[in-house]
């Protein structure tokens, strides 16, 4: 399984399988001509593209969009966002996928409103991806000048090839986690869907 292989040559069949998404690996070269700081394609189209593959599905089966996050925190208002996204939009316009990107320096400035929990300003766009709801989506990838792939992965690539899915309850609650993965399996049953931690026992005075 590719999931044992030693980390190093992780990284090379990594390489080599998300190459058979087409779309991704366009996604990945009109991001990098925007010149965007901190940048990485990220999430669902990176590891759903290694499932695809692993179960013999085409590599953008399933992908429902594809997520560029950046990290700019010289101005962080909502117009100087929209500036990027309307830059990007023309970027990528053609593309048969929908394509979405943010700033991960503004998280912290409707993130409460939308999941109902405070979030600490991130320092770069890695933090962000740390605090997905689950570690094997835990993974970002962009292109360095010369072509040299950067490859993000805090949590390794062995759950990603070996289907598991695994919960990192740091910051998204229980409910995404769980909407998630049900989602996900419907479109990949055969996935190793784990179980979100249970709240540890409160101590009581005897």
């Amino acid at each position: 399984m590719m999931g044992r292989l030693p980390l190093d040559e992780q990284l090379t069949v990594l390489k080599s399988v998300l190459s058979r998404n087409e779309v991704l690996l366009e996604v990945l070269h009109r991001t990098a001509a925007l010149e965007v700081p901190g940048w990485y394609v990220t999430a669902g189209c990176l590891f759903q593209t290694v499932w695809n593959v692993v179960t013999d599905k085409h590599p953008t089966s399933g992908i429902k969009d594809y997520d560029v996050f950046y990290f700019d925190g010289r101005d962080l208002s909502w117009e100087a966002e929209d500036a990027v996204i309307k830059a990007a939009d023309e970027a990528f316009a053609g593309l048969p996928a929908e394509v979405e990107i943010r700033n991960e320096a503004r998280v912290h400035l409707w993130y409460e409103q939308k999941f109902g929990i405070a979030c600490a300003p991130h320092a770069s766009t890695e933090a962000e991806i740390d605090s997905f709801a689950a570690t094997t989506c835990c993974l970002g990838v962009r292109l360095e000048p010369g072509g040299r792939w950067r490859i993000y992965a805090p949590h390794g690539l062995s759950d990603v090839f070996n289907l598991v899915v695994r919960p990192n309850p740091v910051l998204a609650p229980r409910e995404v986690y769980e909407t998630k993965t049900a989602r996900w399996q419907q479109q990949w049953p055969e996935l190793n869907v784990l179980d979100w931690p249970s709240a540890p026992a409160v101590p009581t005075c005897s």
